[in-house]
């Protein structure tokens, strides 16, 4: 210790045997030290920097595992590598200064302040590190790990500014974290939409109410796509038409949307549509009517058996057949209804072990809606699509041969036919 204190004066005694002003030769000590102080915490920076950090460069690449790349890309061994000047610094430079005391003061205060930062930025280093590692593995593709690590680094700086509160005011974390909860209502105003998005992140993940992958719905934002990013204020979500939504993180606890994961994730993707059949076009069937839709093989064993059970119950209970109304009839709507559910059964796109209904509801000024239900193998969107647009086609298509008519509402050319006609 001594010697490095004759060290460090060397300077001053000399100009104090030339005869020089003690308080310039004070001065000039100073300043000389200083410089060589400089110099000697840039060599140090430049050694570990170019050698030891590159050659840790080095020894990374030639490993397997792909942690330590995201460590270097994070810059964690340039900030261990910081640690070499600031020990240099925080052991010559009380030396230096060992007649300046204020300035001693303020050195330490600022160190310590500084090492506090630097830890926080290495944690940071550390966790950004993990976080991309993570994003490399497939289990991990539909995490919100934007969120996670958001969320862990206001702990980080929370506790950081403890620290740093402590070596400033000279009081303990706890009297910081007392006083910071005296304060928790200025807190909360001020930092109200951060600690809305901390507690929605947390809630989201946890509740696994949204991944990224996911295919959600928002309408009130406009959102209609996959989810692309989830951090700690906003939901990043990439609409069918390539544009970008961003979502307020706390608005999926708080507002209702849709979320299609159960969709992708089940065996089939529902197909609800209905057509709508005029009420007038609904009739009993004769004989003749059942003979002819008899030539449509898809329902002719059908027709075969239930008119045999229909026509032994009238034979056995005496039914005056000559009015149509009388006894059990088949109508040309429950036939066409019985043929969907046949053509349903018989098509290879629609899963046949979830549901699938053919049924009326209620009438409605537009006609009988004549609903489909039922769900389709495959899940892709425009496949979906295709196989829905096939079935209610044919179904369309196939209406006339029971002599029904769908609903439509009259356009412009059928009402001048119709006042032409009444003219005529």
């Amino acid at each position: 210790m001594e010697s490095m204190i004759d060290i460090i004066c060397f300077f001053e005694d000399l100009f104090l045997e030339y005869g020089m002003n003690p308080v310039l030769a004070q001065y000039l000590n100073l300043l000389i030290n200083i410089v060589a102080l400089t110099f000697i915490v840039f060599a140090a920076n430049y050694v570990v920097k170019h050698f030891v950090i590159e050659a840790i460069s080095a020894f990374t690449n030639r490993t397997k595992t792909t942690i330590d790349d995201f460590l270097i890309k994070s810059n964690f061994p340039r900030y261990i590598g910081r640690f070499v000047p600031i020990y240099i610094v925080y052991e010559l430079f009380p030396l230096i200064f060992i007649d300046f005391p204020k300035i001693l003061e303020f050195f330490f205060y600022t160190m310590k302040i500084y090492i506090i930062i630097l830890v926080v930025w290495i944690c940071r280093s550390v966790l950004r590190s993990t976080r991309n590692y993570l994003k490399t593995r497939s289990e991990f593709n539909d995490k919100p790990l934007e969120s996670f690590s958001q969320i862990i680094m206001i702990f980080l700086w929370i506790i950081g500014l403890m620290f740093m509160f402590s070596v400033i005011t000279g009081k303990s974390v706890i009297g910081f974290a007392i006083s910071l909860g005296a304060a928790s209502a200025v807190i909360l105003l001020i930092f109200k939409d951060t600690i809305l998005g901390l507690v929605a992140s947390i809630q989201v993940s946890v509740n696994d109410i949204v991944r990224i992958g996911d295919w959600i719905t928002f309408q009130k934002f406009g959102a209609d796509g996959t989810v692309t990013e989830i951090n700690l204020a906003t939901v990043r979500v990439q609409n069918w038409d390539n544009t970008y939504t961003t979502i307020p993180t706390y608005s999926l606890i708080s507002d209702s949307f849709q979320n299609w994961r159960g969709m992708q994730e089940s065996p089939g993707r529902r197909i609800k549509r209905s057509v709508f059949i005029k009420q007038n076009s609904v009739k009993f069937l004769g004989p003749e009517d059942i003979a002819k839709l008899k030539k449509i093989q898809l329902i002719a064993p059908y027709l075969e058996n239930r008119q045999s059970e229909i026509d032994k119950y009238n034979e056995t209970n005496n039914i005056d057949k000559s009015v149509l109304i009388n006894g059990r009839n088949q109508t040309n709507l429950g036939i066409f209804r019985k043929y969907a559910d046949s053509y349903l059964q018989d098509h290879s796109a629609i899963h046949k072990e979830m549901y699938l209904i053919v049924r009326h509801l209620a009438p409605t000024p537009n006609g009988i809606p004549l609903e489909i239900l039922c769900f389709s193998r495959d899940k892709r969107w425009e496949n979906f699509e295709y196989i829905s647009a096939d079935i209610f086609d044919h179904l369309i298509a196939a209406i006339p041969y029971f002599d029904l008519q769908l609903f439509e509402a009259p356009s412009g050319d059928d009402i001048r036919n119709f006042l032409s006609k009444r003219s005529n």
